[in-house]
């Protein structure tokens, strides 16, 4: 069934997108996979094409365009049925809204440029080793000290961990302040801060082209100026709003992902064959079943016609 909510202008957005994958992402996927990271080139390589935070107004360097541009882009890359790469929303649609929703003029003048054109890729360091969903409890801290806030704590599952080199972190700047959540801010802390480390790459069950890493942060030097929107203890706020964004990405994600695995279903279903005939041409009738059977008895209550 074709979507009414894509006009022209997107569908050729969408075959330029096409492209790109095709000759800069689809023969090298599988080397990623093994490498455990996508290389922060192909980052400067959509940069040029214009595939990054394209809805980004035009004086900050994007085109300007809907948010539908972002969801074509996510589709596209989960429908290569890549886990890794299939995360890309993660620089564009989650982490550098943060900057221009909450960012003062000067961060937006400093970064946004960057993010757009790949010389600056973005992580968001909220989880800890033992603070995942209550953000609240996160050790992290930043300490005023005249134009710097001195971070430290250690941040854990971090996507983005390795080719980042701009992370907004969460971090305490009161931490004697009840409820909890209002001492927290959130910091822009670029690896021109001193005291800024990558920790250990994970191993992980999936998504293996995506770096996902530890960030540690030791005396980490931060200028005053790169706290998020200028003032303290916003940042557990400007989670809870931007986060919203976030999942509708994960949804669009899931989906893409969902027609992916049909199209390899109904793909094998039609070509599989078995007993003189595809697995398609088969065809199932479940019998009325008594309510309570034993699941290792219900295969005698079906039949094939």
């Amino acid at each position: 069934m074709k979507r009414k909510i894509f006009n022209e202008d997107h569908e050729m957005f969408r075959q330029q997108f096409q492209r790109f994958l095709n000759a800069e992402l689809v023969p090298y996927a599988e080397q990623w996979e093994k490498d455990g990271v996508i290389p922060p080139e192909i980052y400067l390589k959509a940069g040029e094409n214009g595939f990054l935070c394209p809805w980004l107004p035009e004086e900050y360097g994007g085109s300007g365009v809907d948010f539908l541009y972002s969801v074509i882009m996510t589709e596209e890359i989960a429908l290569l049925g890549n886990t890794g790469l299939a995360t890309s929303p993660l620089h564009s649609d989650i982490c550098v809204p943060y900057i221009w929703h909450f960012g003062t003029e000067e961060q937006k003048r400093k970064y946004l440029p960057g993010c757009c054109t790949g010389e600056y890729i973005t992580a968001i360091a909220m989880s800890e080793a033992n603070t995942g969903s209550d953000l609240q409890e996160i050790k992290t801290t930043a300490v005023k000290d005249g134009d710097y806030y001195i971070l430290n704590g250690q941040k854990a599952f971090i996507s983005n961990g390795i080719n980042n080199n701009l992370a907004i972190v969460a971090a305490k700047t009161d931490t004697k302040i009840q409820p909890q959540y209002k001492g927290m801010s959130l910091f822009l802390v670029d690896d021109t801060c001193p005291g800024y480390k990558k920790g250990k790459r994970y191993e992980k069950m999936g998504f293996h082209s995506q770096d996902t890493a530890e960030l540690i942060f030791e005396d980490c030097r931060v200028p005053k100026s790169n706290l998020l929107g200028g003032e303290e203890g916003k940042g557990f706020m400007m989670l809870a709003r931007a986060l919203q964004q976030e999942r509708l990405c994960i949804a669009v994600c899931s989906v893409a992902h969902m027609l992916h695995i049909l199209a390899i279903t109904k793909e094998y279903i039609s070509t599989r064959t078995a007993f003189g005939q595809t697995i398609s041409d088969f065809k199932i009738r479940a019998s009325r079943l008594p309510k309570c059977i034993p699941p290792m008895r219900c295969a005698k209550y079906l039949s094939i016609v």
